[in-house]
């Protein structure tokens, strides 16, 4: 079911019409005379923060004047950023004016009721019925938090993650003081189960994370494949699925998957010990918003805390007590939950039809640049990312076009194309027979994560060429 996308501002009047109503129901007060602000001034920091917002974007632009890249717009193809969805942002402006705080249930009782039931959803969708979970500032907190049961639980073994998993894996490890080691990629970015099960085979290791979605190439680990190696050596697995968690809705049993769809890798998120999620990703919410879940919530032990001022209003769970954060955001929560009254976690309605966007935009991106002469497409994209290089006889001569391109591509005010780069070892890049001059280059890289990518391909792939063959 789907209908007009909603006016951001529109909806943000209802929902504040109706939080005047609520107020009025109090004993009125006067406005202290401390908040007030000189108009002049206030007009002036407006202006000021106005431009600073809409300022230039080219390279050439100063740090300090420079202003957003357009986010919003298809020819933002660049990092993993796009705005959060209308729903999103009314829910989240209207509950940051109560301003709640989701760590004890008298700091938001409404808001942490809602990211209950929102973690509820989301443990159900990645197959974690009854997980313990919370929501997070982000994916990094999400994933020490699980990181650190994961050290109670095996006594501070080893962590093995693969060499193109997320850099905060090991600065994590670092903080916990648990020994962390990389697995080799294979030239897919997946990991390479030879090399994990020889690791594992060599003892010492009580974590394996698994990744759903690198962020690099959008490469996903062969769950499926691997969870029984960690577990016939006795290992914890952990599934970073921050960036792609949201696929796992696509993989149902039986449901079409685009081509090179790793469904079976999805699926078996349902098998890892715990699992880490960002719906400011594909979940279409504000920065931040991430989510952690433990499929056995016995792990609740290793946050036994007490608290001389919290947890007295209720006696049922404070979101505290499972948390490894305090003071938590509940406008976070209030945004996903009705963004998910409104878009549902269903393959063929709500988010499932966004994310087939953004996939199809990948694929239908790769073949025309696979079609071309001018670039090489790194890997077949398993989710919404595409990584490819610009052909060239070297390594430095593939980093060279790959740079001209990206700075080449923001600098045109009349047709502007925001791309992102990535630095990949020489013997990674798809060019046969190329110089090797350099250890490696950077190569270009396009995240589709916005449904409006899909129409836009034909136009990406034409400006690419163009720029291409500027140079």
């Amino acid at each position: 079911m789907s209908g007009p996308t909603p006016d951001a501002r529109a909806l943000l009047g209802r929902l504040w019409d109706a939080l005047d109503g609520w107020e009025a129901t109090f004993t009125p007060v006067a406005p202290h005379p401390a908040l007030g602000v000189d108009p002049a001034r206030l007009d002036a920091a407006v202006d000021a923060f106005v431009a600073r917002l809409t300022g230039p974007t080219t390279p050439a632009t100063p740090e300090a004047a420079r202003g957003s890249y357009p986010f919003f717009h298809p020819a933002y193809a660049g990092q993993m950023l796009k705005p959060p969805h209308p729903v999103a942002v009314a829910a989240y402006a209207t509950a940051l004016r109560l301003n709640t705080n989701n760590h004890a249930l008298d700091g938001g009782p409404p808001t942490s009721q809602m990211e209950k039931e929102v973690v509820a959803d989301l443990a159900a969708m990645l197959g974690l019925p009854g997980a313990l979970g919370h929501l997070t500032g982000g994916g990094t907190v999400a994933n020490l938090e699980a990181l650190l049961v994961a050290r109670e639980e095996t006594g501070g073994r080893t962590v093995l993650a693969s060499a193109d998993a997320h850099y905060t894996h090991a600065r994590m490890c670092g903080v916990l003081g648990v020994p962390f080691e990389t697995v080799a990629a294979d030239a897919r970015g997946r990991m390479d189960l030879d090399a994990l099960e020889a690791r594992l085979a060599a003892g010492g290791v009580g974590t394996v994370v698994l990744t759903a979605g690198t962020t690099g190439l959008g490469a996903v680990d062969p769950i499926h494949e691997a969870i029984p190696l960690a577990r016939a050596h006795g290992a914890r697995v952990h599934v970073d699925a921050a960036y792609g968690g949201f696929f796992r809705l696509l993989a149902g049993d039986g449901a079409a998957s685009p081509d090179g769809f790793p469904a079976g890798a999805f699926r078996a998120i349902a098998d890892a010990d715990s699992v880490v999620l960002d719906p400011h990703k594909h979940g279409l919410q504000p920065y931040g918003c991430g989510a952690v879940f433990f499929a056995d919530p016995a792990v609740g032990r290793h946050y036994a805390h007490d608290s001389p001022y919290t947890y007295f209003t209720s006696d049922d769970l404070h979101l505290g007590e499972i948390s490894l954060e305090c003071s938590r955001p509940g406008a976070a929560a209030a945004a996903l939950w009705l963004t998910l009254q409104v878009l549902p976690l269903r393959a063929d309605d709500g988010l499932g039809p966004i994310l087939r966007a953004g996939m199809s935009a990948a694929r239908d991106l790769a073949a025309r640049l696979d079609a071309s002469e001018r670039f090489a497409v790194v890997t077949p994209p398993e989710t919404d990312i595409v990584v490819y290089a610009p052909v060239a006889e070297s390594v430095r001569a593939v980093d060279a076009a790959s740079a001209r391109i990206f700075d080449a591509g923001m600098s045109d005010a009349a047709d502007p194309l925001f791309l992102s780069l990535y630095r990949l070892a020489a013997d990674r890049l798809p060019l046969p027979g190329l110089a090797r001059d350099a250890d490696a280059a950077r190569v270009l890289r396009s995240v589709l994560m916005k449904p409006q990518h899909e129409p836009f391909v034909p136009h990406l792939a034409a400006r690419l060429d163009a720029l291409a063959s500027a140079g």
